[in-house]
């Protein structure tokens, strides 16, 4: 039997009973010290489906302002392990990705960005945009940006805020597997509910010259791009040509059109926020 790694994964959920169960046999019983669900009032299995599994359920009800979901678990969570990992109930631990965390975990590096594959339509894509994410730090070494909010969209956990940490930040190569089993439109109304917040956020953070200092390189491209409607076709064009989204034939492209269409959808959204405030 493997001794755990000093590690806590928080799982946090709301009606995941399609995705979470294989995402804590992906994890296996010991990988990590400890496992937490976070839940935001499931009503289908979730809970029931953790709790078999001999796993802590944490309730969360969110107001609608700061703190979000995992903040919240930072600041008031006694986390009693050396790291954390924030995983989504469709994120799936590959035996890759866990021989490579055990190899590099260490105290030279405060965090590190996490790489995923895509599964999208029931098959893994070839191409498209990578996901990345900034998702495994040492506890105490920061949390997410802090964004004060007032229910921009039902979003009760952070989705495109990125931890601020403070220290050398390393990156593990090898991917998680990023499952969906909820289907094309989960994937579109959840879509949207990003699209929203991401278009509150422009409005209320893009003059803000303290705050853009803290963003990432592709934060900082991304929120140029969105103040021109080109930005659609630019998202289009980097994933199906740049980034090989053509390997995948049709998948690859209706993926990118999909990229395309959230992309002018936040523009659009900003477009009528500030039509909205000139009235």
């Amino acid at each position: 039997m493997n001794t755990p790694l000093d590690l806590t994964i928080v799982l946090p959920v709301k009606n995941e009973e399609k995705n979470l169960l294989g995402c804590l046999e992906a994890i296996g019983s010991d990988f990590a010290k400890h496992i937490v669900i976070i839940d935001s009032g499931s009503t289908d299995a979730t809970v029931h489906i953790a709790e078999s599994k001999g796993i802590s359920v944490v309730d969360f009800d969110w107001n609608g302002k700061f703190p979000k979901k995992r903040n919240w678990f930072l600041r008031n969570y006694n986390l009693t392990t050396k790291w954390v990992l924030f995983l989504d109930a469709d994120e799936y631990l590959t035996e890759g990705f866990k021989k490579e965390l055990c190899q590099k975990i260490s105290d030279e590096k405060v965090g590190y960005w996490l790489n995923y594959t895509i599964y999208f339509m029931g098959k893994k894509l070839k191409g498209g945009y990578p996901l990345n994410k900034l998702a495994l730090f040492q506890v105490g070494a920061g949390e997410y940006e802090k964004i004060d909010e007032d229910k921009w969209s039902n979003l009760d956990m952070e989705i495109h805020e990125h931890p601020i940490l403070n220290g050398e930040i390393g990156n593990i190569k090898s991917k998680i597997d990023h499952r969906d089993f909820r289907g094309v439109s989960h994937y579109m109304n959840k879509h949207n509910e990003y699209a929203s917040w991401e278009a509150y956020r422009f409005i209320k953070t893009y003059n803000d010259t303290e705050n853009r200092t803290k963003w990432t390189w592709k934060q900082k491209l991304k929120y140029k791009l969105l103040r021109t409607s080109f930005i659609g076709p630019v998202y289009f064009l980097g994933s199906f040509f740049f980034y090989g989204g053509w390997k995948d034939g049709a998948k690859g492209f209706a993926f990118a059109i999909l990229k395309m269409s959230y992309f002018t959808q936040i523009y659009c959204k900003i477009k009528e926020l500030n039509n909205d405030k000139e009235k």
